[in-house]
């Protein structure tokens, strides 16, 4: 059997039904993660699925794989990402592996995998193709049990969060699995809460559940207009990511949302230490500094970012992408859901709901741009520009992911993709001439490097 390379990504699995992900190359790799738990010490592993129109054959078939490493399944069903990351330490199974596309097209699907409380990536991910290619597979009987995680999970959130009054909302859960628990959830919390999209289809015939791209947040800022909504909540396709808009439309981007969730830890945990991706606003420095806390910005990615958390002891953490993660009263990993609860506590004890997410300190700042390229070109042009890119009027080069160029009036980022082929670029600044002033900079490094790219700024 052939195992395409291609699937075997920096965070996860992830390929296209049908064709590089299909039901043997699931078993084999389920065969592949359950040697790989047992070599670990694991003896159980808790499997979830999204809603993808794929999921019950493929979760079928990674629970056949595991089992003939003679490692347990707990079958958790249809469930959030962050449900199954919940079950591990609820079941103290410590593993768990999840059959998800996240965001990406229906036609997709893939895994998240999570060994003795380790999130696989990068070598950890190729070391399961090669046990594949070389044979290196453990054999045995697993059992299989089905367990309901929901009830749990919705009690223990609702144990944490205390909301300072009533509040009324909006979801929209993109047809998404996050719909089958959100509206429960924030109900529970003593929310009125208004649905879209909260049937979950794996054909996603509304838009698509990502709601870092602001074209999906177009039927939630409607909507927000039209009702007596406070605020708009909206998920992604597996419940890991958190999309906020205001009344009025505004949508406060993850970055901002981590001001709110810093202003919150550290009113608790004076000192404690907040990461934020290099893709995050520079504001995030003196916010976290200002409320007496220790920021550190690392690399993007939620393995490295867990992995940084584990090795520092920071209590929060959080991407421009939306994933965020709660240490403090939380297990350290991302979950939307979560962080929606988090988010409508703090809220609920504001006098003046709007006036708070106005005063979040703000910028003139671009989307994530990305420049396409060929696979593997991205790295090698990565590597010429940190070799050779200079930057006369910059205060600081940062070099930990790509190369984030801090200015006296701004930032700009460019590094490789983890993911896909691309170099991602985002530019920050205090006004739209410091602005085009950092990116004339990036455009010239870039023409240096790559004569004749064509570049989307």
């Amino acid at each position: 059997m052939e195992y395409p390379k291609e699937i075997f990504k920096a965070y996860d699995i992830r390929g296209i039904v049908g064709k590089t992900f299909t039901v043997e190359i699931v078993e084999a790799i389920g065969h592949a993660i359950g040697s790989e738990a047992a070599t670990r010490g694991q003896t159980e592993i808790c499997m979830g699925r999204d809603g993808r129109l794929s999921g019950p054959d493929m979760a079928a078939a990674l629970a056949r794989g595991i089992r003939k490493a003679g490692v347990g399944v707990v079958d958790l069903g249809m469930v959030a990402t962050p449900m199954t990351y919940f079950a591990a330490y609820q079941l103290k199974t410590h593993s768990a592996v999840m059959v998800t596309g996240s965001h990406n097209p229906p036609d997709y699907n893939g895994l998240k995998m999570v060994l003795g409380g380790e999130t696989l990536s990068g070598d950890a991910i190729q070391k399961l193709r090669q046990r594949l290619v070389n044979g290196d597979l453990v054999n045995g009987n697993g059992g299989y049990r089905q367990y309901d995680i929901a009830p749990e999970y919705h009690a223990r959130i609702v144990s944490d969060i205390s909301l300072a009054r009533p509040m009324k909302i909006v979801v929209d859960c993109g047809n998404g699995v996050p719909g089958a628990f959100a509206g429960p959830l924030y109900r529970a919390l003593g929310c009125e809460v208004e649905e879209m999209y909260c049937e979950v289809d794996g054909t996603f015939p509304n838009h698509h559940p990502d709601p870092s791209q602001p074209k999906n947040l177009v039927d939630l800022i409607a909507r927000l207009k039209t009702s007596d909504a406070e605020i708009g909540l909206a998920f992604d396709g597996d419940g890991d990511r958190l999309g906020v808009v205001m009344k009025d439309g505004t949508i406060i981007f993850p970055d901002r949302q981590l001001m709110l969730f810093a202003d919150d830890v550290l009113s608790r945990n004076p000192g404690a230490e907040i990461i934020f991706d290099v893709k995050s606003t520079r504001n995030l420095f003196s916010w976290i500094r200002e409320r007496g806390g220790k920021p550190t910005l690392w690399k993007t990615g939620h393995s490295f970012i867990k992995a940084k958390m584990k090795e520092t002891g920071a209590l929060l953490a959080g991407e421009m992408s939306g994933h965020v993660f709660f240490k403090e009263r939380w297990f350290g990993f991302d979950d939307g859901l979560y962080a929606g609860a988090r988010l409508l506590e703090y809220l609920s004890k504001q006098p003046d709901l709007n006036a708070t997410l106005h005063s979040l300190p703000d910028t003139v700042n671009t989307p994530e741009l990305n420049i396409k390229m060929a696979e593997g070109e991205h790295y090698a042009l990565m590597e010429r520009l940190q070799k050779t890119a200079t930057f006369p009027d910059a205060q600081e080069i940062i070099t930990l992911d790509g190369l984030r160029v801090e200015y006296a009036d701004g930032f700009g980022l460019a590094r490789p993709s983890n993911t896909t082929p691309v170099i991602v670029l985002r530019f920050e600044a205090d006004n739209a001439a410091a602005l085009e002033k950092i990116q004339a900079d990036f455009r010239r490094v870039l023409h240096d490097s790559a004569p004749g790219l064509a570049l989307p700024f």
